[in-house]
Order: structure tokens, then sequence, then C-alpha cells
């Protein structure tokens, strides 16, 4: 090698090794996570919605009582402690669309003017919230359950449900008619006004392919009960 090849030689490796200490070094601990994270076949950001994605695949092809939260965990590529960071129990999926929009059902209840009537203002609000589903927002489970075989889980996991918007409902009633929201009235007045929206949205998901928006039925089913109730806040 000539004199002159040699130091342009000598040049390029200097140039390499000064470009490889330029760039930034991976710590061992992501380096170590992003090799975990394709040996799991998922990105690492994991999600309630990815979750509920491969709980859906899986309710559908081996039914909801022949999955495991492991079945899940392992479609969606994370751990078992990861799903329960998410999720509190295996029925929380079936119901996910419903408590994402029970999450703002407190502010749509306060949503109205101090001056409008108890019945009116949950009305309203009941209405708002069903507008939150139609035929492009279904709850997989509620469409779904005779063929993924969760009809038992779904009356169970249902119940604490109820009962909780039912006591939001009644709390914004007494509220606003200045009653105990423990109190005989409200109390009832906010079961009644709950149950008929449940009827409506079963009527509603066993509509099949023929159905629409779930706000006219819920509407339809509740404002005849807020009436009634108006009537008796009205006379008491």
């Amino acid at each position: 090698m000539t004199p002159r090849h040699s130091e342009q030689a000598a040049q390029a490796e200097q140039a390499a090794q000064t470009e490889q200490a330029a760039q930034p070094k991976q710590p061992a601990q992501s380096r170590h996570a992003a090799q975990s994270d394709v040996r799991a076949g998922r990105p690492r950001a994991s999600s309630r919605g990815m979750l509920a994605e491969a709980a859906g695949e899986l309710f559908l092809e081996q039914t909801y009582a022949g999955t495991t939260v492991d079945d899940i965990a392992r479609r969606a590529g994370v751990s078992r402690a990861t799903f329960f960071n998410y999720f509190g129990a295996k029925s929380d999926l079936l119901w996910l669309e419903v408590d994402e929009s029970l999450a703002a059902f407190p502010a749509m209840l306060a949503a109205a003017d101090d001056d409008v009537e108890p019945m009116a203002a949950v009305l309203e609000a009941v209405v708002r919230l069903a507008e939150g589903f139609g035929p492009e927002r279904l709850p997989l489970a509620v469409t779904q359950v005779e063929l993924m075989g969760t009809d038992a889980e779904l009356q169970a996991s249902a119940l604490p449900r109820f009962l909780s918007v039912v006591r939001l409902v009644a709390a914004a009633i007494a509220r606003r008619a200045g009653e105990d929201p423990d109190g005989l009235l409200p109390r009832a007045a906010a079961t009644a006004v709950v149950g008929a929206g449940v009827a409506a949205a079963g009527v509603w998901a066993r509509a099949g392919v023929r159905r629409g928006p779930l706000a006219p039925l819920v509407r339809a089913a509740v404002e005849p009960v807020c009436a009634g109730y108006a009537s008796a806040f009205r006379s008491g």
C-alpha cells in the first residue's frame, strides 16, 4: 500500500469511529424492553383499546366463557399484570364503551341551568348519554350476546352499573329538588328513569341490522317517566 493510500485509509477509519461515537447509545433497559416487545408480538404501548380488541376476537372465536384473562393478555402481547392495570375483571371488557361514556355522565347531569326542573334536566342528560351510541358504536357483548355466550355474565356485571347510575341520577334529582338523595321520591324516580333507559337499550340491541340511533328510543321510553315524576315533585 502506498503512503497516500495508507493516509486515506487512516482518515476513513477515523471518520467512521467519530460517527459511531456521536450516535446516542440505547440504554440496556430500553434494548431489553424492545426485544421483549418483539417477542410478545405487539408494541409495548398497549392500551385498553388493544386489550378490548384482542378480547373481542377471542370471545367470538371461543366464546366468553372459554376465554381466560391469560388468553387475552397473550393475544394482546402483554402480561397478566398489565391486563389488571386496565381492567378489574374480565367482565369489564363487555362494558368498555358503556363505562367510557358513563365517566362523563355526572357532568351531563350537572350541565343544565339551576332553574331547570329536576326531571327535565335528567331527561336531557340521559338522552345526551344515549347519543354516544348508534350503528357505528356498538358494545360488542350486547349485540353479539348469543354468539359470544355472555348472557349470564352480562346480567351479573350489569347490576352494579345499574345501581351506580341510579345513585347518580337520584343525587342529581335530589340536588335540584332540595330533597334527600336517599328519600323515596328521588330514588324511585331515578330507578324508573334508568330502568326505562335500559329497556330502550335492550330493544335497540335486538333490532340487528335495522338498528338506528339509540337516542330517539331512549327519549321515547324515558320522557313519559320524567313527565310523571315531574308532576309528583310539583305536587309534593
